[in-house]
């Protein structure tokens, strides 16, 4: 966008006429020069009163009524404003404006009323191109805001910076998509609502947005659509950001220099700086700093303060806390929570640390763990150590629970959704830091002895019996991922005996082998992502659209990538060759795969049972005896044990993959 405000008004004006120059001047309107208003061809005087005009001004015609709440009515029209090089569109109504507007371009059916100033001053990118000072305060992993960032792009942008030429080219193409919609003038979209607000300046606003009660805006882009409108609320203060569809801001909140992805919710009060919120993230409350936080970080409560790291698929515990500050050369520490990660109430975390995917983490840690090869692991604090209870959180029911919320909890209404979100619990990327961690285990055993009563692990303590948990946890699951893997590829496909199958199995997609990432929420094969990286440093990947096409592409592709993934781990973990596999070893891996189905979903299941214990229906039933608290407890709950929605869905789950393994069982019988 350049500075010419007609730029993207293809609308015909013409000059007022002498008598409609009267009535505007009867009607208490003044311009600097009449002959710089301009109107379109249907306009009509009745609705324009107490109007200034200055510098160019194009008004559009006014024959719609507002209804608003309570069943006020209100007309179209210009009523107590001053309005500075605006063109306003059709059926606005624009009434009691405090100081002015100016240099805007405002959409059709727009309501604007009781506000203090709106103004675009100079050129301005409208927050595109803010460096966020992420995860490092002191400077040094800052990644570029702008309209159509993603998480995978923040991600290598944050965190890729052993590749400066990668990150230099990469930065260059955000810069020219910054100078594409640097402008003098500001834009207002269709149909946006701005009531009761102070001071909005330099802010880019969508079609549909709300505004309503902000005290303060400046330097931002609202990315509010139809589809999926943006409401801000009373009260809150923004400064240098980019807020993108779906998204809600209230009461109170207080930002700078931070990114808000799709379908985000900040409320009650909560503050943050230099921070980055992905899809479906919600804060409240509390306070972010410094944080990358990938989609689904989610965090409620006072005092519970994200500082210096970064999350994804994250439930943050009141008065869950981090700590970057045990320095002397500044807050240069960092930390990282891989994906589903969530900490207790009033836990403490000690950067720098590492916490491995699907951990939960109770007390206070601060011996700066490292327990990424670890993952679906208990981090509990006792006596001043962390012990380690590795795969601990597979036979949670709360993680089950989490894996089914999240698909049904995003709330991206927008058509064009910008991060690439896999929900998957079990793949190649936990999958393969379980296989590391049976080796880690297993050394541990090896080198202390299988009797030992405790093992050292990163400065933390593993119990005898949480390493043979853990061992027997791990192998489980990757029975039931691989399982899960060859048996959707022999559903698949077609075939009428052991070598078609055989040629079924035969992988054809480009990538897959090797180590997998979790790219903020995309899980991929590493070289697929490298291929990203490679092209964006060579040149071959320049705009920042056909960057995002790539990510999204790897992301589509994600099943195939997965099998040849599993094809080669089947191979080396169980030491079967697909290629010559037989009909009774493909028997007895489905046979392996169905007892782990189901010996998991059985742990599930009795860790729920522990949710409707004698002991879980302690306060219940106050004042009555054993029988009324069981009554009230079931008023309360809905039910008891075996008619919980969730109890009964682990059950049809247990059904279910039984016979389908009955099934694989059957068609393998027949060849």
């Amino acid at each position: 966008m350049n500075g010419n405000i007609m730029n993207g008004n293809m609308k015909n004006y013409r000059k007022l006429n002498e008598q409609e120059i009267e009535q505007l001047k009867a009607q208490m309107c003044t311009a600097a020069d009449w002959n710089q208003v301009e109107v379109a061809e249907d306009f009509s005087a009745d609705h324009v009163r107490s109007a200034r005009f200055s510098g160019n001004v194009k008004i559009g015609a006014f024959s719609k009524e507002f209804e608003l709440p309570g069943g006020m009515v209100k007309h179209a029209g210009l009523y107590h404003v001053t309005l500075h090089n605006v063109v306003v569109g059709d059926n606005c109504c624009i009434e009691n404006v405090k100081n002015y507007i100016a240099n805007y371009e405002i959409g059709e059916g727009t309501f604007i009323e009781n506000v203090d100033i709106i103004l675009t001053d100079g050129e301005t990118s409208f927050g595109n191109g803010v460096e966020v000072a992420v995860l490092n305060e002191t400077g040094g992993r800052e990644v570029l805001i702008y309209d159509r960032l993603t998480a995978q792009t923040a991600y290598v942008m944050a965190l890729y910076r052993h590749r400066p030429e990668m990150i230099a080219k990469l930065r260059a193409s955000v810069d020219r998509y910054v100078a594409s919609v640097t402008s003098s003038v500001g834009h207002i979209g269709k149909n946006v609502v701005i009531v009761d607000s102070g001071y909005i300046k330099n802010v880019k606003i969508g079609d549909h947005c709300e505004i309503e009660g902000t005290s303060r805006l400046k330097n931002g882009s609202i990315n509010s659509n139809e589809a999926a409108p943006v409401h801000l609320g009373v009260n809150v203060i923004g400064d240098d950001f980019i807020i993108s569809s779906g998204s809600s801001v209230e009461d109170g909140v207080t930002f700078s220099r931070c990114f808000i992805g799709q379908a985000c919710k900040l409320g009650h009060n909560y503050s943050a700086s230099d921070s980055l919120f992905f899809s479906n993230c919600q804060g409240e409350n509390g306070e972010a700093c410094a944080i990358f936080a990938g989609p689904y970080t989610v965090t409620h409560h006072k005092s519970t303060l994200l500082i210096a790291g970064m999350f994804s698929f994250m439930n943050a515990g009141s008065g869950s806390n981090q700590s970057n500050h045990m320095y002397k050369l500044g807050p240069i520490h960092q930390g990282i929570m891989e994906r589903g990660a969530k900490t207790s109430s009033d836990s403490y975390i000690l950067w720098p640390s590492k916490v491995g995917a699907f951990s939960l983490v109770m007390g206070r840690h601060v011996s700066h763990q490292d327990t990424s090869n670890l993952p679906f692991a208990y981090l509990i604090e006792q006596q001043n150590t962390s012990f380690i209870m590795p795969g601990a959180n597979l036979k949670s029911v709360g993680t089950i629970r989490d894996a089914k919320k999240w698909p049904g909890r995003d709330g991206r209404k927008d058509p064009d959704k910008l991060d690439q979100v896999n929900y998957n619990l079990l793949s190649p990327y936990t999958i393969q830091k379980m296989l590391n961690g049976i080796e880690i285990l297993k050394n541990l055993q090896k080198v202390s002895g299988p009797n030992s009563d405790a093992y050292t692990y990163q400065s933390g303590k593993i119990k005898n019996s949480s390493l043979k948990n853990g061992l027997k946890y791990y192998g489980m699951a990757i029975d039931k991922f691989l399982g899960n893997s060859l048996i959707t590829r022999i559903m698949g496909s077609e075939f009428s005996n052991i070598q078609e199958l055989r040629d079924a199995f035969q992988p054809k997609s480009a990538y897959g082998e090797g180590d997998w990432v979790d790219i903020s929420g995309m899980i991929a094969p590493k070289k697929a992502v490298f291929a990203v990286l490679d092209d964006i440093e060579s040149g071959v990947l320049s705009d920042i659209e056909e960057i995002n096409s790539r990510f999204a592409t790897i992301h589509s592709e994600y099943y195939n990538y997965e099998w040849r993934w599993a094809y080669r781990i089947i191979r080396e973990y169980y030491g079967v060759d697909l290629s010559v596999v037989t009909a009774d070893k493909l028997r007895e891996l489905v046979n392996k795969w169905k007892e782990s189905v189901v010996a998991l979903d059985n742990m599930i299941y009795d860790d729920a049972r522990k949710e409707f214990s004698l002991n879980a229906m302690t306060s219940f039933g106050a004042d009555g005896d054993e029988a009324q608290r069981k009554e009230d407890f079931m008023q309360v709950r809905g039910s008891f044990f075996e008619a919980d929605p969730f109890v009964m869905s682990v059950k049809e789950h247990i059904r279910v993959k039984s016979q389908l393994g009955d099934r694989v069982l059957e068609i393998l019988h027949r060849l």
